[in-house]
């Protein structure tokens, strides 16, 4: 088995983290899930929700996603953020600057608002929400409730108390339920007053995480949709806060991205 030195660059929002590696470097693997699953193991490699390829161009960057689990991921919303970070470090980017993120969900415009040392803050267009709809599940023969939609990634939010427990039971069930052949992000949402969500977050092929910008736009739209909340609220989550605006033409998310720092390890090919 082959062996290669990586270097790797690690970034957050709001506790979601990223290693982000340069697509060339990897150009000639086949299997980036496997490589995956080796850096992100949090005993055993660097440790990180997910492996970002990223590959610059004139307008920015185009990106590719695994979660921890080796899985594919279509977009991430704090991802993003982290990639175009990266690439606003590198560019040496100002306010006002906007950058284009090509994902496997289609590109998305993000708009520098502030530098403060590593800390890159950015008002994202997300797209409009698709599949939108109400539905119950089945969990351990108990009807559950959700919101499900499409914010580029599979989504159901479950409104009403986001506990551990629920998390642990409700949310990780929905996961992997078989209504969700490619499995699910899920998220549990309690609108806490008409401007304010507070969520937790069980995401596809990692687990609970503590903040996720795509979760944070499905929770806000669907709360919106369901839960009595206003399309413009703030979105809380266990890493922090993010503002969400749901207009008539798309989402708007709002928040930070840190730049960590970078290294290399040795992955087995």
């Amino acid at each position: 088995m082959a062996r290669r030195s990586l270097q790797l660059f690690k970034a957050h929002a709001f506790g979601n983290d990223f290693l982000l590696a340069r697509a060339d470097d990897l150009s000639d693997v086949d299997d980036i899930g496997a490589v995956a699953r080796q850096v992100c193991d949090r005993h055993r490699g660097f440790g990180a929700d997910g492996l970002m390829l990223i590959e610059p161009t004139a307008k920015g960057a185009r990106t590719r996603l695994w979660n921890a689990d080796g899985g594919k991921a279509e977009i991430s919303g704090n991802g993003i953020r982290c990639a175009a970070a990266w690439i606003a470090h590198e560019q040496g980017a100002a306010p006002g600057d906007t950058l284009l993120i090509d994902t496997e969900a289609g590109p998305r415009r993000l708009t520098l608002l502030e530098v403060d040392d590593e800390r890159y803050t950015f008002r994202a267009e997300m797209g409009p929400p698709e599949q939108l709809r109400e539905v119950t599940i089945e969990i351990d023969g108990q009807p559950v409730r959700g919101v499900v939609l499409r914010v580029g990634n599979p989504q159901c939010v479950v409104l009403g108390p986001a506990t551990p427990e629920r998390l642990h039971g409700i949310a990780a069930k929905l996961s992997v339920h078989p209504f969700f052949p490619e499995g699910t992000n899920v998220e549990l949402a309690e609108v806490e007053a008409p401007d304010r969500v507070r969520i937790l977050i069980w995401e596809r092929g990692v687990g609970p995480t503590e903040a996720s910008g795509t979760g944070a736009c499905a929770a806000a739209v669907a709360a919106a949709f369901a839960g009595g909340a206003n399309r413009s609220v703030q979105v809380v989550s266990p890493g922090g806060v993010q503002h969400v605006e749901w207009t008539d033409e798309t989402i708007w998310l709002t928040g930070w991205a840190e730049l960590i720092g970078e290294a290399s390890q040795v992955v087995r090919l």
